[in-house]
């Protein structure tokens, strides 16, 4: 057995979440069947996050076992061409160590939630961005996020249906900045709550319109009532940005290629 590392991106509009589903199309099901259409293998991939449905990304990483081995490049190329007509790419693929693994190697992971501000709708990013036509203060949003950085009790942004065992989870950093009609909201952590993410994102909004404050923000978190904070920003606008890794783990094994080698991380 091999192990593969893959780094894909993906436009999530036409999907379904991350995770295959009996009637709905997912990333998962297309990223296994083009694999199959290339090695013959039937292969299960292991994500670093499973995203929602409408959810993007451009740094999402899977971890999968071939029982033939493959020059890496080849690897990406040959599921590229089986992939194509779904709006997902390998932009790079690897040869890690058996130790490896997409989901519980990871050590940090980054989301990226956009948002349009401006009057006029959204052609160009409709369905990837949330447009606000509401004036937000960027800087006050970024201000009230810093209230939720470490470790906290996230109940309030947590989603009825979030099956994790624990609410307790440490947010490592959140920015929130402006460029020119964009504002960005970047968050890390090691993992996130179901919806958290967007729950953040809608309670940072109403701080941007000037109905909240940094103080409502600690308001809420410490109410640990999901009723207190603000709406869940669309699926849409979100994007799994990247992950971090143990770098034992990730230690690259060795590639086939003659003119291309795997990347070390």
């Amino acid at each position: 057995m091999t192990r593969y590392k893959l780094t894909i991106e993906y436009d999530g509009t036409d999907f379904f979440g991350w995770q295959r589903q009996k009637e709905q199309i997912s990333v998962q099901e297309v990223l296994e069947d083009a694999i199959f259409k290339f090695c013959g293998e039937p292969v299960q991939v292991f994500a670093s996050g499973r995203t929602d449905s409408g959810v993007h990304a451009f740094g999402q990483v899977v971890s999968m076992d071939l029982k033939r081995e493959f020059p890496a490049f080849k690897v990406r190329e040959a599921i590229n061409f089986h992939i194509r007509p779904a709006k997902v790419a390998v932009v790079d693929a690897e040869i890690v160590n058996d130790d490896f693994h997409a989901r519980f190697s990871a050590t940090e992971r980054s989301y990226l939630y956009r948002i349009v501000n401006r009057r006029a709708h959204l052609v160009l990013d409709h369905k990837r961005a949330w447009f606000v036509p509401q004036q937000l203060n960027a800087d006050a949003m970024h201000e009230a996020a810093q209230a939720l950085v470490g470790v906290h009790d996230f109940s309030s942004f947590r989603a009825k249906d979030c099956q994790a065992k624990s609410p307790i989870k440490s947010i490592n950093q959140i920015s929130v900045g402006r460029v020119g009609e964009e504002i960005r909201i970047e968050l890390s952590a090691r993992s996130f709550l179901y919806h958290q993410v967007r729950n953040i994102a809608g309670s940072l909004k109403k701080v941007g319109i000037g109905k909240w404050t940094k103080e409502d923000i600690k308001r809420v978190l410490e109410a640990k009532d999901r009723s207190q904070a603000g709406e869940m920003a669309p699926a849409w606008g979100l994007y799994f940005v990247g992950v971090k890794f143990d770098p034992q783990e990730e230690d690259v094994g060795h590639d086939l290629s003659a003119g291309e080698s795997a990347t070390a991380q």
